[in-house]
């Protein structure tokens, strides 16, 4: 065993893994990215997508072509990992430049701050909700104050000890909140009404696409930033296809069934829907006997807290890489420490967060579609590894920044907020500037309006661009 698998704390920060190292199997990915989406948060995703006004039907295929399309992106950007051996924001450095990554870098930290934070936040209120149904006191500072302790503690212990132990406690609570979440499902099946599921009138295609959107954005394109983190001590023999499998495979599974069974869920019970709003993991947890509480609430807080753990273990390497010179271990701390403020301010003061989030989450995810759809283009237009030390230095063949990477994804993220809208406009009020370019799509009041195409513009825009503007200096790249 090497010394890096030997030791409790992972040491490596944002450096190229040595060839020792590199001992991975495609399918190890699998746990890692089924045990971050088994949770039983995903089912409040049925509520969110029947929310955009859409049957049953749409409802299932927008959740199976969004969440499978979503974590397939994610795994093409793995395979960067494979390659270079480095977290998916130094990779990303290929195509933007040494300086030059530091601009989506920025974008990225702040996309893993919060989500780790909102995955905590709906830990600590999950914890009252259901304290409340067992017949104790839910709103008691105490408990909450306790309860962030708690959650907070383990997500960043569990992220400071690094890739190692964090590999091996997946696969533990995989198994786990698998079970867990196959009992609530047998257990609620009762609830499911389908005469009422099915009385669901069809919405159009703005709301269609609306709620796509919504579902990409919130399941694979919520991680793509982090994707090359998990493949980065993978053998460079590993085949591209199957790391790209086993990604996708592991991330999509669990997510949607458990989105189509809370489709069937909140399609049956409009009281539910409503609730799942306010309080996801506490709403679904209503339908429960109370004999399963506890064994549910302690499943949906650790399904809760791995997925913390992956977004602020990736966001103490993303920290680094904008050249914050501290070690990864110290990196992880600071990012805990802003999740603990960021959740204590939520739990204690805010008057909801929900809405805000998504608006949040929706905003963030246009410049990061563009910076998603350049790095794939300038993946799979590579044939080679990277150029390991280039990537640390601004004289190298990288270069210090490429302007045209830079410029793209600036006009791509310029012309996407132009095209989506903040859909809680009045618990976001700050965020109402976006939407300034529908007059050309029919308005805010159009079929379009609440499509949010501008995610998927951003997308495409950076993939055309750079599939053929950087072809030539790719190529030369890989030539030197």
């Amino acid at each position: 065993m090497s010394e890096q698998r030997g030791a409790l704390i992972e040491r490596a920060g944002i450096e190229i893994i040595p060839e020792s190292e590199r001992t991975a199997k495609p399918r190890d990915l699998f746990w890692p990215w089924f045990a971050a989406n088994v949770s039983v948060f995903g089912m409040s995703y049925g509520s969110f997508v029947l929310g955009f006004g859409i049957s049953f039907w749409q409802a299932t295929l927008v959740s199976v072509v969004g969440i499978v399309v979503s974590f397939f992106l994610c795994g093409l950007i793995a395979i960067a990992g494979k390659r270079g051996s480095a977290p998916t924001m130094v990779l990303s450095r290929a195509a933007f430049g040494v300086h030059g990554q530091k601009v989506p870098g920025i974008v990225s930290w702040l996309t893993s701050i919060g989500w780790e934070t909102f995955l905590a936040i709906m830990a600590v209120l999950a914890t009252a909700t259901v304290i409340t149904q067992l017949g104790g006191d839910g709103d008691s500072v105490a408990l909450k104050i306790v309860a962030t302790v708690i959650v907070a503690a383990l997500i960043v212990t569990a992220s400071v000890l690094g890739y190692h132990t964090i590999m091996k406690l997946q696969s533990v609570l995989t198994w786990i909140t698998g079970l867990v979440t196959i009992l609530y499902v047998l257990l609620t099946i009762p609830h499911i009404d389908m005469a009422a599921v099915l009385a669901h009138p069809d919405g159009n295609i703005g709301q269609v696409i609306g709620a796509l959107v919504m579902v990409m954005t919130g399941f694979g394109l919520g991680w793509i930033n982090i994707a090359a983190d998990w493949s980065r001590y993978q053998k460079r023999t590993a085949s591209d296809g199957a790391i790209v499998f086993w990604n996708t495979f592991g991330g999509a599974i669990a997510p949607v069934l458990l989105v189509v069974f809370g489709i069937l869920l909140a399609g049956s019970d409009a009281e539910l829907m409503a609730a799942v709003g306010a309080d996801p993991i506490g709403a679904l947890a209503s339908l429960l006997p109370v004999w399963v509480l506890v064994p549910f609430l302690l499943t949906a807080v650790l399904a809760l807290v791995s997925g913390a753990v992956l977004g602020i273990y990736s966001s103490g390497l993303t920290l680094i890489s904008l050249g914050i010179r501290i070690p990864r271990p110290s990196a992880a701390a600071i990012d805990g420490v802003i999740l603990t403020l960021g959740t204590i301010w939520v739990v204690f003061f805010a008057a909801d967060f929900l809405g805000p989030f998504q608006s949040f989450l929706i905003t963030l995810g246009v410049p990061l579609a563009a910076w998603a759809g350049i790095l794939i283009a300038d993946i799979l237009r590579r044939k080679k590894d990277y150029d390991e030390e280039a990537l640390f230095d601004p004289n190298g063949r990288y270069g210090a920044w490429d302007w045209l990477s830079i410029g793209t994804m600036v006009v791509a993220s310029a012309i996407g907020w132009g095209f989506v809208v903040n859909l809680f406009a009045e618990d976001a009020a700050w965020n109402n500037w976006q939407g300034y370019l529908l007059f050309l799509i029919g308005g805010r009041e159009g079929e379009w309006a609440y499509a949010n195409l501008g995610v998927f513009f951003a997308l495409v825009i950076g993939f055309v661009v750079c599939w053929f503007g950087r072809a030539e200096k790719i190529r030369r790249q890989e030539a030197a």
